[in-house]
Order: structure tokens, then sequence, then C-alpha cells
């Protein structure tokens, strides 16, 4: 048999594959230590290992075969799989509201390339209809691709064209934007564009999807909807993150841009707002549902407030015990004009990085203080530590998230380095980035194994 029917398989996984005479795409039934398997063989990426054999199942899960645990194998089948996404002509229609979407890279319609591994995304309208065809029925929609990088990879540039970009489609008439993202710093994001794009008179929605669109538990098509819908006919101009609700596909959520962290890796229902409520939830069938009765309304004119300005020498520093100074001062030597710490406890550091600080401080280096435990404010006058720590140059920042702080301190210094404007511009909320309380139920951690909890979870979803 030739190599060419072993796409992507070498060393041991390749020999197996021969000694049984299994092709790529065959229908197998493999016999191992750990039980039976039954699925198509899937060719493997380039870079994968010799060791694992690649079987999509009946449940449409890919699952991975260790070679030294199989007995036998047999091919009973055979059929090559097709994985392009069909395109269909995005159909238009009358008094449907007018969408973009702007890609700026992420899964959240997709294929899968076995040959690399890598997921290729959908984009056009075509195929964006021809994945998820109930588009057809929320909007009117267009698209644009500025980017096609991972979402690590997004940065101040990025966010500076993104803001411009969305002027330009507000003032061309566009009844809502939606920004397709990777998940991993989509509130990183949508900070930045919540400072960077103010005013705006229709919703900006940044949606991802955790889950790519070949996985059978994939999120990537009712996101999009949902943020489809939201965009078009949503009454909530603002920037905002959509995301799945509970774990189950009843409903989204609709996040604050600057209230908002992924609080998991790999969950459906991974974003959360913290410190606050959500807006609003969104779903097919009930539409929008508002949590929040205070936010920006949408409007009909077509004024908004680009400020696309990031200064990048800035850093977000993670403070953790036995921190040396020289972490601090290596920033300092480096050029950067800001550093947000996430403190411990209600904004705390230890003492042999308080001369540091004031070293820092002294040369004009602009220091915040957000608290890692995400939740609550910073309260720096409690203790002495944090009295001493206000006295060397520290300013709270209140109850900012750090990413939230870390990204206006970017935009901040990317307009002025006066130390007082600079304060006001960080002090003064722009949209909830601080709130002058947390609400009762702006704090829900739950611990299982406790018998109201257990309670709780049996009569409701997670």
């Amino acid at each position: 048999m030739s190599e060419d029917i072993f796409q992507g398989y070498k060393g041991a996984a390749l020999k197996m594959l021969a000694k049984y005479n299994v092709r790529v795409w065959g229908q197998a039934e493999i016999d191992t230590t750990r039980g039976e398997f039954k699925g198509t063989v899937l060719p493997r990426a380039e870079n994968d290992d010799d060791q694992h054999i690649v079987l999509k199942i009946v449940t449409g899960y890919n699952i991975g075969l260790d070679i030294t645990t199989i007995k036998s194998m047999k091919e009973v089948g055979y059929k090559k799989a097709n994985y392009k996404i069909p395109e269909k002509e995005f159909p238009y229609t009358k008094g449907l509201p007018k969408v973009k979407l702007i890609g700026t890279g992420g899964t959240i319609a997709s294929r899968l390339d076995y040959r690399t591994g890598a997921v290729i995304p959908a984009f056009s309208p075509g195929e964006l209809y021809g994945a998820v065809p109930e588009l057809a029925d929320v909007c009117n929609l267009n698209t644009e691709k500025l980017f096609a990088v991972f979402s690590e990879n997004m940065g101040p540039e990025q966010y500076k064209t993104l803001a411009k970009a969305i002027g330009k489609e507000i003032e061309n008439g566009i009844d809502g934007i939606i920004i397709g993202h990777g998940t991993d710093t989509l509130h990183h994001t949508a900070a930045a564009l919540t400072y960077m794009v103010q005013d705006s008179p229709v919703p900006i929605v940044l949606v991802g999807s955790q889950r790519s669109s070949d996985r059978p538990s994939s999120d990537a098509a009712l996101n999009l909807i949902h943020a489809a819908y939201t965009a078009g006919h949503s009454d909530i101009a603002e920037v905002m993150i959509c995301m799945f609700g509970p774990t189950s596909d009843e409903y989204g959520f609709l996040h604050r841009g600057t209230r908002v962290r992924k609080m998991h890796s790999s969950y459906r229902s991974a974003f959360r707002t913290l410190g606050d409520t959500p807006l609003a939830t969104v779903s097919r069938t009930e539409g929008i549902k508002l949590i929040k009765k205070e936010y920006n309304h949408r409007r009909k004119d077509r004024k908004v407030k680009i400020y696309p300005f990031f200064e990048e020498k800035i850093s977000l520093v993670y403070y953790y015990p036995n921190m040396q100074p020289d972490i601090i001062d290596s920033l300092v030597d480096n050029g950067y004009k800001g550093i947000v710490i996430a403190g411990t406890g209600l904004g705390h550091v230890n003492k042999p990085i308080y001369a540091a600080i004031e070293r820092a401080t002294k040369k004009g280096v602009h220091i915040y203080m957000t608290v890692q435990t995400l939740w609550g404010y910073v309260h720096m006058f409690v203790y002495d530590t944090g009295r001493d720590l206000m006295a060397k140059g520290i300013v709270p920042a209140e109850n900012m998230l750090p990413e939230a702080a870390y990204i206006k301190l970017g935009w901040v210094l990317g307009q002025t380095t006066d130390p007082e404007e600079v304060r006001r511009l960080m002090l003064t909320p722009i949209n909830d980035e601080i709130t002058s309380r947390e609400p009762y139920n702006g704090y829900l951690i739950y611990q299982g194994g406790v018998a109201e909890v257990e309670e709780f979870i049996r009569k409701h979803h997670k």
C-alpha cells in the first residue's frame, strides 16, 4: 500500500496501519487492551508523534489510540470525507438590519485541516451562510477580514485598527457590528474597544467559540447567531462579549466589555461578569432579556468618538510571595512607562520591593494597584502596607479588573504622561470599569460537596 493513503502517519503508527491494511478514511474496528473501538481513521497533523492513531467515533469526537494498546485492526469500509464548508449565496431580506462581521481570527465557524491540525476559518458571507444558515433569518450580513491571528497575537496595533474600522462602519450606516475573535484574550480586546470606541450609536459585539465547528459540542454556531441577533436587534449600544450562559445551549450572556473575564480554559460557559451582573441574556426563542436597567441605548445618528491611542511600554505584574525588586527595576530599565500590579488582599506587596517601587515612581513610571482576588476593591488605607505603598507613589485602581486596568493604562499613556491627567483619566469610569458598589449578587462562587449547593445544582443548570 502506498504511503499517500496514510496521510500524516509515520514511524510506528504507519507500520501499524500497513500491517493490518487499514487506510486513512477507512472505517475500522480496532481491538485494544482498553476495549473495542469503531470509527473512521483520520489523517494526522504533520508535526504529531508516531505513537497514536486518531479515530473519529460515532459520536463525532476524535480519540487517540496508543499503538502499544492495539491488539488487532480491521477495515470494514472506506469513504473519504469532504471537510469543505458548503458555500451558498447569502440572501438579502428587506427589512432586516445590516450587520457587519469583522474578522480577526478564531474558530467561530471553521473546518479542520487534518494535514496540519490547524482550524481553517469560514469567513465569507457565503461560507458563513453554508455553515450557519439561521443567520439569514436574523440579519443581512457582510464580512471583512482585518486580521487572521490567534488571539494571543492581538495587541495595540490591532486594537487601533479595529477602532478605526468600527468608526467607518458606523459612519457608513451599519446597524450593528460583530467582532469575530479568539477567546483567550477576548476580554482584553473588549476593554480596549470600550475605551477607544465611545458613545457608539449601535451594538458592538465580540464573539468567539470555545470549541471549533468540527466538534459536536461546538458553541460556534449558536454564539454567532446570538451575536448577530444582538448586533442587529438589541437596544444596548455598547461594547459587549456574547458567549454561552450556562453549559447548556439555552441562552447566551451579554457581558459589558470592561467587567468580563475568561474564567475556564475549556467550558463553553467560560466567560463571567465579575463584581456585577451581565447586561442581558440572548436566545433564539426569547430574544434579549435585560438584566441591567442602565445601559447606553441604540441611537439613529451616526456619531461616535474614536480614540485610537495606546502606549505599548506598560506591564501587568502579578505579585507573588518573595517577589524580588529586580522585577520592577528591569521594567524601569527597559523604558516601561506604566505598571499595573495585581496585589494580594486589599492591594499589597512585600517590603523588599518598596524601594524599587519608589525608584520607579521617582523616574516618572505610573504604577496602579489592582487586586488579584478579582472581586472586591483596592483598600490601601486600611493597613500600614497600603499606606506606605501609596506614599511611594502607587495609585489604587478601585475595583478595576487587572486586565481592564492594564489596557486602560496603555490607552491613557497613549494620550498623556502628565501624572495628574493620567490619574484623572484612570480613575474616571468610562463604562463600569470602576463601579460605586458591588451588588449583592455580583459575587457568586459556590463550592461543590455541601448539601445546599448540591441541592441547587440538582434544581438548576451549572
